[in-house]
């Protein structure tokens, strides 16, 4: 059974910036209220699911927040019981775009090795 609420970590790259967490600084404080509000209700929600949460397939997932005048996207894996924060961006069309997808791949890949 999963205990929650599931811990939160960010991807930390080799020099150890966190690239997910330096572009949510990036947002008002009352927007980035938003979306850790959200992110904190995904951490200890059992089951995930939309609209807040949707899977994407290959172990990621995103948190789904509405801003004001944006759609903001944060995507993330569970690895060992834990939230990976691993990208972030704005939504400017339905579907997510590629190199997202792949940017966030490759960082799940990088922490999963990491973990080895």
């Amino acid at each position: 059974m999963r205990k929650l609420p599931r811990d939160v970590r960010f991807f930390a790259a080799s020099q150890g910036d966190e690239p997910a967490r330096e572009w949510l600084k990036s947002f008002s404080k009352e927007e980035r209220k938003i979306i850790g509000e959200d992110l904190k209700t995904a951490q200890g929600t059992a089951q995930w699911r939309k609209p807040l949460v949707d899977y994407l397939g290959d172990g990621l997932w995103e948190v789904r927040s509405t801003l004001p005048h944006v759609i903001v996207r944060i995507l993330f894996a569970e690895i060992g019981g834990e939230m990976i924060v691993l990208h972030g961006f704005k939504k400017k069309t339905q579907k997510t775009p590629a190199d997202d997808l792949l940017l966030a791949r490759k960082r799940k890949k990088i922490y999963e090795n990491a973990q080895k």
